[in-house]
């Protein structure tokens, strides 16, 4: 009879648990360390508690959904995809439904029922469980695995690890960006690690403290470079994004789905030096010379009003009175008494509202963690290191990326699939 192979899962997130079930389900003798007290810690608090754990959308578009790096996740989906997740999850008891945008949430509404059932596909199949137990280094001879050792000095031998850590966001659900190191010192490449899908911060603080907590939908967004010839390049976003979304003001700056969305790109540009704006189209639907000439229609129709109070026809009042105050005109005229000019100056900041991007908030408060071990290193098919034999990199250890939507999620779990599946092999 044939041993059962020793495989060591390094942290108890969504890829790790995946990848503890199907090693175990292969008959691997699976011990899964986690340094918190508890699995799941991050699953409980995504997509605001109620864990979006995939998308509905078609494999192209998830695959162009992690930008430039779309094509390494081909394999893994094409092998363990949204089908065989949400099979998995029924098989648990765990029913499904699709929202907005193809968002596919547990219909119970919590996310606790997601981590539940990875964790009984986990220990059903007889994969042991350590909480509290942190994980300080691999162990590795002769360029291979042989096991690993805890902060708290303990070793324990395996013929396989999966490094399943998670990336640097969110902290306070145990991801603390451990699995870098790990990776570093085992002769692994780190990209830089940036946060994605992060607020961001503006120049303009007096104008986004005043507009702290307005909520705009459907409007448009564009990144702007300035460039030395004194015309702006349109800078592209790090993945597909949406026409039109939901933005946020705050004390700070700048959030909201659509601005997290393109924030990665910001944070990139701005990191290189480059000087960024964020031009926000309030009124996407309708073109200058529309906004123009219904300006120009209200102005005769309402001579006597001042202009913050006509804008609050077309924005939120706080927004409408910041407007009013950028324009030459002044919030204090009524209408009737502004040129043309400066009425062609108004139509302009409602469809380019400008904010000289500085940064984002920190690391910890993105989503995601973007950048981590290069994806060069890594085989596709089974997420094994080619550095190190025996070690497989999962999940937001890795260059990995995407936008909202349950697609971070879904690498997560695909890639702790097919990592469990190949460990229990090696």
């Amino acid at each position: 009879m044939t041993p059962r192979r020793n495989v060591i899962v390094i942290g108890a997130g969504a890829a790790g648990l995946m990848a503890a079930g199907r090693a175990a389900e292969l008959g691997a003798r699976v011990l899964l360390l986690e340094k918190m007290g508890e699995a799941g810690k991050k699953i409980l608090v995504t997509g605001q508690e109620r864990c979006n754990v995939t998308n509905a959308a078609p494999l192209e578009a998830f695959l162009t959904a992690f930008g430039h790096n779309g094509p390494f996740l081909r394999n893994a989906f094409h092998r363990f995809f949204r089908e065989e997740l949400l099979a998995l999850l029924r098989r648990y008891g765990v029913e499904t439904q699709v929202e907005r945008g193809g968002r596919i949430f547990p219909a119970s509404g919590r996310a606790a029922d997601v981590r539940d059932a990875l964790l009984r596909y986990a220990t059903e199949h007889g994969a042991t469980i350590r909480y509290h137990t942190a994980v300080q280094e691999l162990l590795v001879k002769e360029e291979h695995v042989t096991g690993v050792r805890t902060v708290g000095g303990e070793t324990f031998p395996a013929a396989a690890a999966i490094l399943a850590t998670g990336g640097a966001s969110w902290p306070g659900t145990g991801s603390t960006g451990d699995g870098y190191v790990m990776a570093r010192d085992l002769g692994h490449t780190l990209v830089p690690l940036r946060p994605a899908l992060v607020p961001l911060t503006v120049a303009e603080k007096a104008r986004a403290k005043a507009l702290q907590g307005v909520s705009l939908r459907n409007v448009a967004c564009t990144l702007l470079e300035a460039t030395p010839g004194g015309k702006d390049k349109v800078l592209p976003p790090p993945w597909p994004l949406p026409p039109t979304g939901e933005v946020l003001f705050t004390h700070f700056g700048l959030s909201g789905p659509l601005v997290l969305s393109l924030s990665l790109a910001a944070v990139d540009a701005v990191r290189a030096g480059k000087s960024v704006t964020l031009a926000l189209d309030l009124k996407p639907g309708m073109t200058f010379e529309e906004v123009r000439a219904r300006l120009q229609r209200e102005f005769e129709q309402y001579p006597q009003r001042k202009l913050p109070h006509l804008l609050r026809g077309w924005l939120p009042g706080s927004l409408a009175d910041e407007l009013a105050k950028l324009t030459p005109s002044g919030a204090e005229r009524p209408v009737f008494t502004i040129r043309a000019g400066e009425r062609d100056e108004l139509a302009t900041l409602l469809k380019n509202f400008r904010w000289r991007i500085t940064g984002s908030l920190p690391l910890a408060a993105g989503m995601v963690t973007a950048g981590g071990v290069a994806l060069k290193e890594v085989d596709p098919r089974s997420f094994a290191s080619r550095r190190v034999a025996g070690l497989h990199l999962v999940g937001e250890v890795l260059d990995l990326a995407a936008d909202t939507g349950g697609y971070n999620l879904q690498a997560a779990f695909s890639s702790g699939y097919l990592a469990g599946e190949a460990a229990a092999g090696d």
